[in-house]
């Protein structure tokens, strides 16, 4: 088993901040939001992001997949009443010149062993798509 510990104290009425190891994030908590930080809702899509990027670095060399660059955008729908994320979609562009059978083994695997994806695709209605960067 793994465990992660995060730090979190509020600086202000205006934002907070998070820690971890050597690191430390600015937080939107202002009730009137800040655009020079990601409230709750973004470092919930930030997390699935790093975990889909960090698993591609994980899947390259298993598969020995040849990869110049990947991007990942997500979007999130949230509710009101209760308040939670009720959809997340994302979408996948890799910059290679594999074959498209190559490129769903990666999506399978990025989906199969990601920590936050599967947490996340539990609790809400998680899909997305991979694709080839356009030259």
């Amino acid at each position: 088993m793994l465990e992660y510990r995060v730090s979190a104290r509020r600086i202000d009425s205006h934002g907070s901040e998070a820690t971890t190891k050597d690191a430390t994030i600015i937080l939107d908590t202002d009730m009137a939001g800040r655009a020079d930080a990601f409230n709750p809702a973004e470092m919930l899509l930030a997390s699935l992001a790093a975990c889909i990027l960090k698993g591609a670095e994980r899947m390259i060399p298993m598969l020995a997949f040849d990869l110049r660059g990947i991007e990942v955008s997500l979007s999130g729908v949230r509710q009101d009443s209760p308040p939670k994320m009720i959809r997340i979609d994302y979408e996948i562009v890799v910059d290679t010149d594999e074959t498209d059978a190559r490129l769903d083994l990666l999506h399978r695997n990025l989906q199969k062993y990601g920590t936050i994806f599967n947490t996340l695709v539990g609790a809400t209605d998680l899909a997305g798509t991979i694709s080839r960067k356009s030259m």
